[in-house]
């Protein structure tokens, strides 16, 4: 049975909400992980992890986790998040961005460090993920989320704009211009080879989104089970898994 088969379609204690296809695969590989460490409390960075959606029921699920975020509002609606779940005592709320990470944690401090959605936006990725992966203990684990390039290409000229679309295929960073929201995006190679650069063990890549995006909210509405099976049937599987919306790569520093 693989880490994805083990993801419950319903609502879980430690999901919180019900699953859907932009969270399902993440927290089957995050659920397996937490397993593997036999019911130890662990202490969690989430970088970018604004309004708690990872770091609440984590904490929950008692392990203390440390947000990093950028945003005071995302930070004070964090505080209200884990004091309604009861849960403000394992819950920190650090502001600062993904370039100053190195000056915010403790090296050899974390076991498990999530950093979903930030690698994107950093002046420079190569720096951030150093600190990342200096900030775990031997043998803890970082789990890394990441704009898809494919997709972002896919979607531009689907959508008709087919200079966009070539632009962002033949940019070296992935992007399309001044005008882009992101600064770059990846395939599932750049991604892994910046977390191996920093010294890390790549143990799994998955694609997030593979089809959520791409299908029509009449359908993806009216058979949402059938979606979530599907997304986690393709997640990990090449050429599927390259074309999603989102990358997740989950690797771990040598022990």
């Amino acid at each position: 049975m693989t880490r994805l088969d083990r993801v419950e379609q319903t609502r879980d204690p430690l999901a919180g909400p019900p699953l859907t296809p932009r969270t399902a695969v993440i927290w089957s590989v995050l659920r397996a992980e937490l397993e593997r460490r036999g019911g130890d409390r662990l202490t969690m960075l989430d970088v970018g992890g604004g309004t708690g959606g990872f770091a609440v029921p984590l904490a929950r699920a008692g392990h203390q986790v440390t947000v990093v975020d950028a945003s005071p509002d995302a930070l004070a609606a964090l505080t209200r998040r884990a004091a309604e779940a009861g849960v403000a005592d394992r819950v920190r709320a650090v502001q600062g961005d993904g370039d100053a990470l190195a000056g915010l944690v403790e090296p050899g401090s974390v076991d498990l460090v999530l950093c979903h959605a930030v690698l994107e936006v950093v002046d420079d990725p190569a720096p951030v993920v150093a600190a990342l992966v200096a900030a775990l203990r031997p043998g803890g684990a970082a789990s890394v989320l990441v704009a898809g390039r494919a997709a972002a290409v896919l979607a531009r000229a689907t959508n008709g704009h087919l200079d966009t679309a070539a632009t962002l295929a033949a940019d070296p960073a992935g992007t399309a211009g001044p005008k882009d929201t992101l600064r770059r995006r990846y395939d599932a190679d750049s991604a892994a080879d910046l977390l191996r650069a920093a010294g890390a063990v790549v143990e799994e890549i998955h694609g997030v989104r593979v089809l959520a995006d791409l299908l029509p909210a009449a359908v993806a509405d009216s058979q949402p089970a059938a979606l979530l099976d599907l997304e986690q049937a393709l997640a990990g599987r090449s050429p599927y898994r390259d074309l999603a919306a989102a990358l997740h790569v989950f690797a771990r520093r040598p022990a």
